[in-house]
């Protein structure tokens, strides 16, 4: 089961991210992300349901680390269909104040799902055998009402609020960055210096995203004290590229199940293999 549902996971994380680069409306951006999603998860579940898990372990594995993962983004694009669709028309001071509040939203399902954001966040597993098997709810562990309106085969007490955690994370990213686009405007131009030779960025955004990351990580801007913020309209500017919501494209490379570091681990192989190439020009 686990190799048909990585592929769904890869294919579902490949459609999103097309559709990223290709879809800049945030509200039809999301009506085409949540159609997919959907049929994403319905492949999911008639997985689970025709092959069904060998243990308990594997099922808590399932609806604790894999299930999360697909309804995550759901959340999150339904989310921000909500958000943009309310967003009130007005002027920066309009719209920082609208963003803000919406931050004060997950602030507040932070502190009233305090106790399981810590167990969920501090990799604790001693009551996963009551949060994440099928029927096993306890009513003393404050559960929602949707719970019982869920189809009880492909659903546990407390995959929904994994998915939730998940989902906030994403959801703060996109409100700090329109924020920040925000107070880009209000600054006007960046920076009217311009390079003598115009160098376009030919490869993924997501790779030039786990450059920056990595540039950042390593302080080799203004002896580490530059901020991501900082790096990144530098990119945008010098390459003339938009690099949309960065942090979430990050959030995704970390979730990455194996070559987290893909594009930094090709520079260093083809760099490796340029050294080894006595003749090569220096």
């Amino acid at each position: 089961m686990n190799l048909k549902v990585n592929q769904l996971i890869a294919n579902l994380y490949e459609q999103l991210n097309f559709i990223d680069l290709e879809i800049d409306n945030p509200i039809s951006k999301s009506e085409k992300a949540i159609e997919i999603i959907l049929i994403a998860i319905a492949n999911v579940k008639k997985v689970v349901t025709k092959i069904g898990f060998k243990s308990n372990a594997e099922e808590i594995h399932f609806f604790k680390d894999i299930k999360p993962q697909f309804t995550s983004k759901l959340i999150y694009y339904n989310m921000v269909y909500k958000i943009e669709m309310k967003r009130p028309n007005g002027g920066n001071r309009v719209l920082k104040k609208y963003y803000n509040n919406e931050l004060q939203k997950l602030k507040a399902y932070f502190d009233n799902e305090l106790d399981f954001y810590k167990y969920y966040r501090s990799g604790s597993s001693y009551l996963d055998y009551k949060y994440f098997l099928r029927g096993k709810y306890d009513i003393k562990l404050a559960l929602d009402s949707y719970y019982f309106e869920t189809d009880s085969s492909f659903s546990t007490s407390h995959d929904f609020k994994v998915a939730r955690i998940l989902a906030n994370d994403l959801i703060q990213l996109y409100l700090e960055d329109q924020l920040i686009m925000i107070d880009n405007k209000e600054l006007g131009d960046k920076s009217q210096r311009k390079p003598n030779m115009k160098l376009m960025w030919t490869g993924s955004k997501v790779a030039l995203i786990e450059l920056m990351y990595a540039l950042h990580t390593e302080g080799v801007f203004n002896n580490g004290a530059a901020d991501l913020k900082d790096i990144a309209n530098y990119f945008e500017y010098t390459f003339d590229i938009d690099l949309g919501q960065y942090r979430r494209v990050f959030l995704e490379i970390r979730a990455r199940k194996s070559e987290k570091s893909k594009f930094i681990t090709t520079l260093n192989e083809a760099l490796l293999k340029r050294m080894e190439k006595s003749d090569e020009a220096i």
